[in-house]
């Protein structure tokens, strides 16, 4: 039965509602109306879910938006990697040790990583490449 298909789409939870459109719009290759996410999903939210969904993501400071005809088009404010740095530091920003935070992630970071990070962060010296001097 059609109706019970939607009915079922329709009662996943909001994050995980969120993150199909978020992804939808990450492949999208550009903005895209409540109406286009509708046809893109194929019916298998209604319209009026997807505009809920979509101003709340814009709210949540997830998707600009910009006016399109008599609605607007919605684009992700940054790539997949974006939202996870974002990720990483809203949960750094939440605790009240940041040294100790980020000192246990460092300390959980594969050699290969910590490298890397080492790299990104400007530290040329070479060390300790084995990973035992972080």
């Amino acid at each position: 039965m059609d109706g019970n298909t939607r009915d079922q789409t329709s009662r996943q939870p909001n994050g995980a509602r969120e993150t199909q459109i978020l992804a939808l719009l990450q492949h999208a290759g550009g903005a895209l109306t409540p109406g286009e996410v509708v046809e893109r999903l194929q019916a298998e939210l209604t319209y009026s879910t997807v505009v809920t969904i979509l101003t709340r993501m814009h709210g949540k400071g997830m998707l600009h938006r910009s006016p399109r005809g008599r609605a607007y088009a919605y684009a992700p404010v940054t790539d997949d990697a974006g939202f996870a740095a974002r990720r990483m530091r809203s949960v750094l920003d939440d605790r009240p040790d940041r040294e100790a935070v980020l000192a246990r992630f460092a300390d959980e970071l594969s050699d290969a990583d910590a490298d890397l990070l080492r790299q990104m962060l400007g530290d040329t010296d070479d060390g300790g490449t084995d990973g035992t001097d972080r």
